[in-house]
């Protein structure tokens, strides 16, 4: 029985700068906590409120690793179309697998238009099912990086890639990621998803103002509010938008 090549990224450590603890990102209070981080083999999620830092600690993540802040490939690295890098990255250590992915990718939802675009220019397609991504809606251009762009023997970093996800397209994508594990491939995703979330080979983190923890899919707020609000939402609706004279 071969030994399995993953994590192809095992840990990281961050040391903060003195001067830098009073500013952005270093004022986040997980950022600021972080001392180690080790990665689940198959799946690590990033869970927290808006603003609890996790999509700035993916985003450091990779661009340590060579990506570019829009996202995409690492030969994508010079698309650039805002000004918005915080330098944490450059305080991160990375301590990677004894074997390199030999696949990845680094998905952020927001900036997925620029990286469409970019391809569209390039006229490379060919990893995207040979059709523009802006001919598809944007739930089925992910779908198509998932199924088509993502070989495997990779490490994809995906930041709220369900945002462009029905409930529906989560479940496939679900399908999809596990695919993509079994084929020996690691993932890190920032999400609020409770689908994605009950992926079974996972590790996940929560951000919080205490620091970063390991905590279970079932001590999640994504799903005991989605289950308290699937199992009381009449009486939930009402009381949210109940008169308060």
């Amino acid at each position: 029985m071969s030994l399995s090549t993953r994590p192809y990224l095992q840990e990281i450590s961050l040391t903060p700068p003195a001067e830098e603890e009073q500013s952005y990102p270093f004022s986040i209070p997980a950022i600021s906590k972080l001392r180690s981080l080790k990665f689940h083999q198959d799946v690590t999620f990033f869970v927290g409120e808006n603003g609890s830092g996790k999509s700035t600690l993916l985003e450091a993540i990779a661009l340590a690793m060579g990506y570019g802040v829009e996202g995409g490939t690492r030969n994508m690295v010079h698309i650039q179309t805002a000004d918005t890098i915080s330098n944490l990255h450059q305080f991160l250590k990375l301590k990677k697998g004894f074997r390199g992915a030999r696949d990845g990718y680094f998905l952020r939802a927001e900036s997925f238009y620029n990286v469409a675009t970019y391809m569209d220019s390039v006229d490379y397609l060919a990893g995207y099912g040979n059709k523009s991504l802006h001919q598809r809606s944007h739930g089925e251009a992910f779908m198509a990086l998932l199924t088509n762009k993502f070989r495997g023997q990779g490490l994809y970093l995906l930041d709220e890639p369900e945002a462009a996800l029905s409930p529906s397209r989560q479940l496939a994508a679900l399908a999809a990621i596990d695919l993509l594990v079994q084929a020996e491939s690691q993932f890190i995703i920032a999400t609020h998803s409770p689908i994605l979330l009950a992926y079974p080979k996972s590790k996940i983190v929560m951000f919080d103002s205490d620091g970063l923890s390991e905590v279970e899919y079932e001590e999640t707020e994504h799903f005991y509010i989605t289950r308290d609000f699937l199992n009381n939402y009449q009486r939930r609706v009402e009381e949210l938008l109940k008169d308060d004279e």
